[in-house]
C-alpha cells in the first residue's frame, strides 16, 4: 500500500480479527522473512489456487501452461536459474485473503502467491516463495534476494523512483452491509446522507469518509461516521442494527463477506471505491527493480492469463471479481508524489 496510513489500512481493513488468531500462528514465530511451505502436488500445467484456504477461498485448479514467447522475454539470468523468487509481505499476521498462513497452518496462502504461482507458469519458472515483513520486503527486491513481490503493493510515483510496476488488481475500498439491506453506494457519496457508518481509526477509507461527511455537511446533510475499538464490536454493530454499513478495505470485505455466508446474519458488499480517490483509479502492482527487465514479461503473463480466462476465475475463487483490470499496464499512472 502507499502509505504508512494506507499500510495500517491493509492491516486493519483487510485482516479480520477473528482470522487473525487461528491462521496467524504459522507466521508469528518468523523474523524478517521466512521461505513459504508450499504445495507440491499439482500437476504439470496446473496451479491449484484457493488450497487450504479455511473458506476464504474456493478451491480451483486452473490449467497454465508455459508461454514460449513470454518466457523468451526474460532477462537471461532469470531464465538460467529457473525460478521465480517470489516475495509476499505478511509478517507476523497475514492479511486475510491475500496472504496468509492456511488451515494446515504451515502454507502461506491468499490470492497474492496463488497470483505469483499462476505468472511463474506462464513464464515458465518454479515458484519460490518467501514471506517478509512488509519493509524487508522491499529490501529483498532491492538486494536481489526477490525477483518480484506480490503483496497488495499500490502503484505511486514515489515508489517508480526504485521500482517498475504490472498492474494486475483494482486498489478499492468498499461498503459491507447486512445482505438483507436494499442500500448501495453506487459510487455517490450523496447516497450516504442520513446513514452511519463505521470506519477504522487512521486508515485510508476514513480519511475519504471524513471528506464526504465534510461535502455533505456542506450541503446541509448528515452522515454519522462510528469508531470502534476491535473488528468484533464493528460486526455486533453492523447485525445489531447500530449501524447501516462498514467501510474497510474491499478484500477484507470480500472475506468477511464469505466467513457469514451461512451465518444468522450473512451480509455482502454495497460497492466499491477506488482507493486513490475520486480522481484516480487505483491500481495493485507486482513490483521488481528498477530496470530489471522483469515488468514487461511479467505484464505480458498477466495479460495471457487474462485473456485465457484463468484470471477471471483466479478472482471469483476469492470473491474478488469486482477488483478486475482490464489489462496489465507497466507503470501505469500511480499515486501522486503528494499522496504517495
Amino acid at each position: 500500500m502507499p502509505t504508512q496510513l494506507s499500510r495500517r489500512s491493509l492491516i486493519r481493513g483487510i485482516t479480520a480479527a477473528t482470522a487473525v488468531a487461528t491462521l496467524a500462528t504459522g507466521l508469528a514465530a518468523c523474523g524478517g522473512n521466512s521461505d513459504a511451505a508450499t504445495t507440491t502436488t499439482d500437476t504439470a500445467g496446473t496451479v491449484t489456487v484457493g488450497r487450504v484456504s479455511n473458506g476464504a477461498a474456493r478451491q480451483t485448479e486452473l490449467k497454465v501452461s508455459e508461454v514460449k514467447s513470454i518466457s523468451a522475454e526474460l532477462p537471461a539470468a532469470v531464465r538460467r536459474n529457473g525460478s521465480l523468487k517470489i516475495a509476499v509481505g505478511a509478517l507476523p499476521d497475514g492479511f486475510p485473503p491475500l496472504a496468509y498462513i492456511g488451515s494446515d497452518q504451515k502454507t502461506l496462502t491468499g490470492a497474492e502467491p496463488d497470483f505469483g504461482r499462476l505468472v511463474a507458469a506462464v513464464l515458465g519458472l518454479k515458484p519460490q516463495i518467501s514471506n517478509y515483513t512488509w519493509e524487508n520486503m522491499f529490501v529483498g527486491i532491492d538486494s536481489g534476494k526477490a525477483d518480484v513481490g506480490f503483496a497488495n503493493i499500490t502503484d505511486t510515483e514515489e515508489r517508480k523512483k526504485k521500482y517498475d510496476f504490472a498492474s494486475y488488481r483494482k486498489d478499492n475500498v468498499g461498503f459491507e452491509v447486512l445482505k438483507k439491506s436494499t442500500w448501495e453506494f453506487n459510487g455517490n457519496y450523496e447516497n450516504l446522507a442520513g446513514r452511519t457508518v463505521a470506519v477504522d481509526n487512521g486508515t485510508n477509507q476514513e480519511k475519504i469518509l471524513l471528506e464526504w461527511q465534510a461535502k455533505l455537511k456542506k450541503e446541509g446533510k448528515n452522515l454519522t461516521v462510528k469508531h470502534y475499538q476491535s473488528k468484533n464490536a464493528t460486526y455486533l454493530a453492523l447485525t445489531g442494527g447500530r449501524i447501516d454499513a462498514y467501510f474497510a478495505a474491499n478484500p477484507g470485505v470480500a472475506y468477511h463477506v464469505t466467513q457469514t455466508a451461512k451465518s444468522p446474519d450473512p451480509t455482502r458488499s454495497a460497492g466499491t471505491f477506488s482507493g486513490a480517490g475520486a480522481s484516480l483509479q487505483g491500481l495493485i502492482a507486482a513490483t521488481t527493480k528498477k530496470d530489471s527487465g522483469l515488468a514487461k514479461p511479467i505484464a505480458d503473463a498477466i495479460n495471457h492469463l487474462i485473456e485465457s480466462g484463468q484470471y477471471a476465475k483466479w478472482l471469483a475463487a476469492y470473491n474478488l471479481s469486482d477488483e478486475a483490470v482490464a489489462t496489465s499496464e507497466i507503470n501505469p499512472p500511480g499515486l501522486p508524489l503528494s499522496n504517495s
